[in-house]
């Protein structure tokens, strides 16, 4: 593995890699595919976390949060295609010294070949220039850059030629824009301990709701493996839901017990699969039925680690919440208690018709205690997967 300063670069394999950036807390990573001039074609070769991969597939964002991850498939890349560049940005009114740690890694067939550690201490700027992956030569090679940029992400993203809309409310009965105008949102909503609540606008038809469970997906715990403790494997964290319909009807949709539940009958909230050992890029996914959200009176959105000891410190968990015409809302799994091997994550809320998302980040031994605190009333038994 080479380790670079700024400015230095290193060959890569023109083969599947993996770039990783690592932060002392949560930051927003994206990736921009640049042409001629250093700047994109369009919109779709912005990846971020409003816009998870491009219109080919060759660069995809698979973790976010503290350990955010890109897959990029270098041979598929178009040839007209000059470099690809990795930004860093903080929330509103933060400075990237306050990440407080910014590590950068190429990696190949799970192996470092690169590495880039940025020196914070005394960083002014909002966001960063990481480096860049750039042809020479026919050849791929990664140049660490560390460059400052004055601003967050919207006028970052603007620098590369992206066109960012500007997130206001639609007017009454807008005309439709052609779909040559359309525009990258960079709306996101993030809940937190200060604004655990957001309301969405009432509406007859929500559409498809998709709610997304994805976490680090090198976190291990320490477990009992062939009869001895201590040996590490990959944390199995499985993402499930309590709802009750306005009918009274309740149940838990999970893949503990095959409980995957169904999304055009009750309870109209379904699980997509159940991932393991987060080996799938996008983690694990819950769909409800916007058009019953009308019939829907809660959904309790939570997580639980199904083997071994609790260790949610490094799990880097996110749950996002995605409503058709809605910026992405997240929670962050933040306030882990390593003793607990369950958090109920967030709630949604049918209020009057509309959706309330609220964080709720709290932590319990199993699916008893957590039930009793919430007074759902469900009756448990042991089950399997």
């Amino acid at each position: 593995m080479k380790e670079l300063t700024p400015g230095g670069n290193a060959p890569v394999p023109s083969s599947l890699v993996t770039v990783r950036v690592q932060t002392g807390v949560a930051a927003d990573i994206a990736s921009f595919r640049l042409f001629d001039g250093g700047k994109v074609k369009g919109d779709a070769d912005f990846v971020f976390y409003g816009q998870k991969v491009n219109d080919d597939g060759s660069i995809r964002l698979l973790t976010e949060g503290v350990n955010t991850t890109f897959a990029i498939n270098l041979p598929n890349i178009n040839a007209s295609v000059e470099k690809i560049a990795f930004s860093a940005t903080c929330d509103a009114g933060k400075t990237v010294a306050s990440l407080g740690s910014l590590l950068i890694t190429v990696e190949v067939a799970g192996e470092p070949v690169v590495k880039c550690v940025v020196e914070l201490t005394g960083r002014s700027e909002a966001a960063l220039i990481l480096g860049e992956l750039y042809r020479r030569n026919n050849e791929w090679k990664f140049r660490f850059i560390s460059q400052g940029f004055n601003g967050g992400l919207k006028p970052l993203a603007e620098h590369f030629g992206v066109d960012i809309s500007e997130d206001q409310s639609p007017e009454p009965n807008p005309e439709p824009a052609p779909a040559s105008a359309t525009k990258v949102s960079l709306s996101k909503v993030s809940l937190t301990k200060e604004k655990p609540t957001v309301s969405l606008k009432k509406q007859d038809d929500y559409g498809l709701i998709r709610v997304n469970l994805n976490w680090n997906q090198s976190a291990t715990h320490r477990g009992i493996v062939g009869g001895l403790f201590g040996a590490k494997k990959g944390i199995d964290l499985d993402l499930g839901a309590f709802v009750r319909l306005k009918d009274g009807y309740k149940t838990v949709v999970q893949a503990l017990g095959n409980g995957f539940g169904s999304l055009h009958e009750e309870p109209f909230v379904e699980l997509q699969g159940d991932d393991r050992t987060g080996a799938v890029s996008d983690g694990e996914w819950l769909h409800i039925n916007g058009k019953q959200w009308k019939d829907i009176d809660e959904v309790l959105i939570y997580a639980f680690i199904y083997e071994g000891v609790p260790n949610w410190d490094s799990t880097d968990g996110v749950v996002t919440v995605h409503v058709p015409g809605q910026g992405p809302i997240e929670s962050r799994l933040t306030d882990g208690y390593s003793g607990h091997g369950m958090c109920a994550i967030a709630r949604l809320v049918n209020t009057d018709g509309a959706i309330s998302v609220e964080r709720v980040n709290r932590y319990f031994s199993g699916h008893r205690d957590m039930d009793r605190a919430w007074g759902w009333g469900f009756r448990w038994t042991a089950g399997s997967k």
